[in-house]
């Protein structure tokens, strides 16, 4: 069976109108347009032309008052019938929990100027996750960097944390198609999304054929189906919450899964959501092939997986919006967990010689605490999460020291974080941070022992409307689980800290806002490091020679209708 795309408001009203506008033209004559009053003037009838042969036939006759009472009444029916399909449209927006559709009304032909674009994403209807039953879509997120240090290298990532800024971060893009439908038997939405990511090199970078790629997204999402406000979802997916867009980072929640998860949503304000999912991390603690002579002494080899186990991963998340007043303002608490599990497995260590993997369990326990204004993607976001066992090294990393028991019972993590921004006028700023602990299995401390954080701080002015500057500022530190000289003849924790000062103006047609895009933007951006620092990297690399780096670029910065950076 297949579906059929329920025309948005806005089309209805377009094509109703013009429905209307073709049945007079075609059945009112040039000099019968409407029924003239007792005070409309009648029009001078025209001089007579000399006759000329042959004689013009005669005029047809124009129709009769019965003819317009009955194209009025038709006209009437067709626009109650158009505002029937409207709020039928709104009404189903409504009970799935969606904003109602969009009506895009036509432009004043007399106003020149253009429209202003609101300041982010997420205060305006037109530039946010479209609704259902609108056929197919385009979306996007990307970002081209050109440019490299001040003696001619290419660019490259000058952070020492796991989460810095994002100034020097490298091309990379996703292209979103996504088709949307409605079922009329079963009053059901569904969304088909298939996202494509690329990241650098470019061929325009190495002239070689030979491009990063990689599907982000593959899957399908049911809505309504059955019970109202139920969404329904399987396949291979990003799936996330709030980000801090200076960092670059989901804090709380951020897995790719591939997998199926249900979320529920009540009264339009509290929201649950159950998703199971499994991934294979490239590891020989997940996977391990082997060559094996075939079977009846067949010639050649065969390649066996002696170990070949998979990683699940469940998650539940609920969350609440508890409303300020009338302007928009708002708290939005959320509880978030996760349970991780593999089974047991066998690897083979020498020729013929096995080994016995126990079954491996993690979990991971978050809150966040949002607080927003409504007005300008003026928030602030706050966030702790705890995680042990399997879930602390994250759902692609797999253990690299084990504990006495050769499990990752003994992992922990703990993180804080916040992010957030304010608008006023023409200034903006932004904020990220986060401190992390990571502990491995291995009772003993080493390399994979740390303690990081960094702090970033990002005011923007706006020119006008169409340009800016911003200027960022940024430290990180790190402590590593080794010992270093300490100068006077003893040893310490390893302890790196390096600070980043950047300035990024920048021209964009959306208007102020600091989540507002496309940009085109130069960047430059000064990097100091200590001493301890310039250790982190190996023998001869420039970042452990240079404790001042020039890094110079020109950017370009987009999103637009990508279901993957707009929160359901």
């Amino acid at each position: 069976m297949s579906g059929r795309t329920l025309p948005s408001s806005s089309s209805l009203r377009a094509g109703g109108l013009a429905t209307l506008l073709c049945a007079v033209s075609l059945l009112l004559p040039r000099s019968v347009h409407a029924e003239p009053g007792d005070d409309t003037p009648e029009p001078e009838a025209p001089s007579e032309p000399p006759p000329t042969e042959p004689q013009p036939s005669a005029p047809t006759p124009g129709p009769t008052t019965e003819d317009v009472d009955a194209l009025q009444r038709r006209i009437d029916t067709l626009e109650r019938q158009v505002e029937a399909l409207r709020e039928s449209q709104a009404e189903v927006a409504e009970e799935l929990g969606k904003p109602p559709p969009v009506i895009v009304q036509p432009a004043d032909e007399d106003d020149d100027e253009p429209p202003t674009a609101p300041s982010a994403p997420a205060d305006v209807q037109y530039n946010r996750a479209p609704d259902y039953a609108d056929g197919f879509h385009f979306g996007s997120y990307g970002r081209v960097a050109i440019g490299g240090d001040h003696r001619g290298r290419p660019g490259r990532d000058g952070d020492i944390v796991a989460r810095g800024s994002r100034l020097d971060e490298s091309t990379y893009a996703e292209l979103e198609l996504r088709r949307e439908d409605y079922w009329e038997k079963t009053g059901a939405y569904t969304r088909v999304v298939a996202t494509l990511a690329l990241a650098a090199p470019l061929f325009h970078q190495t002239g070689q054929f030979d491009t990063n790629l990689g599907v982000r997204n593959l899957y399908l999402e049911e809505s309504g189906l059955g019970t109202k406000n139920l969404r329904l979802w399987a396949g291979s997916r990003m799936y996330r919450g709030d980000d801090i867009y200076l960092l670059d980072f989901w804090p709380l929640d951020n897995l790719n899964t591939i997998g199926g998860g249900a979320a529920y949503t009540i009264a339009d304000r509290t929201e649950i959501k159950l998703h199971a999912g499994a991934n294979q991390p490239n590891s020989p603690l997940f996977y391990q092939a082997v060559p094996r002579p075939p079977p009846f002494a067949q010639p050649g080899e065969a390649t066996v997986a002696i170990l070949d186990r998979q990683k699940v991963i469940s998650t539940a998340k609920v969350s609440h919006i508890f409303s300020l007043g009338d302007s928009g303002a708002g708290i939005k608490p959320v509880v978030y967990g996760e349970a991780h599990y593999a089974n047991e497995g066998q690897r083979e260590t020498e020729p013929r010689v096995f080994e016995d993997l126990p079954r491996e369990s993690g979990w991971l326990v978050g809150t966040q605490l949002g607080m927003f204004t409504g007005k300008r993607s003026t928030h602030l976001n706050l966030v702790f999460r705890a995680s042990g066992g399997l879930a602390a090294y994250g759902e692609f990393n797999a253990p690299t020291q084990l504990g006495p028991d050769r499990s990752s019972r003994g992992a922990r993590e703990y993180l804080l974080a916040a992010g957030g921004n304010y608008e006023v006028g023409p200034f903006g700023v932004m904020l990220g941070s986060y401190w992390r602990s990571f502990r491995n299995a291995s009772p003993n401390l080493d390399f994979g022992d740390l303690a990081e954080g960094a702090i970033i701080v990002r005011p923007t002015l706006w020119l006008g409307e169409i340009a800016g500057v911003s200027v960022e500022g940024s430290y990180q530190a790190q402590r590593r689980g080794v010992l270093t000289d300490d100068g006077d003849g003893g040893q310490q924790p390893l302890f790196a800290q390096i600070g980043r000062v950047g300035l990024a103006p920048f021209v964009s047609p959306g208007g102020r806002g600091n989540f507002t895009r496309p940009h085109i933007r130069l960047v430059y951006l000064l990097t100091a490091r200590d001493a301890s620092a310039r250790q982190l990297y190996a023998e001869h690399d420039v970042f452990g020679r240079r404790s001042l780096d020039h890094y110079i670029a020109l950017q370009a910065e987009w999103w637009f209708g990508s279901t993957s950076y707009f929160r359901d």
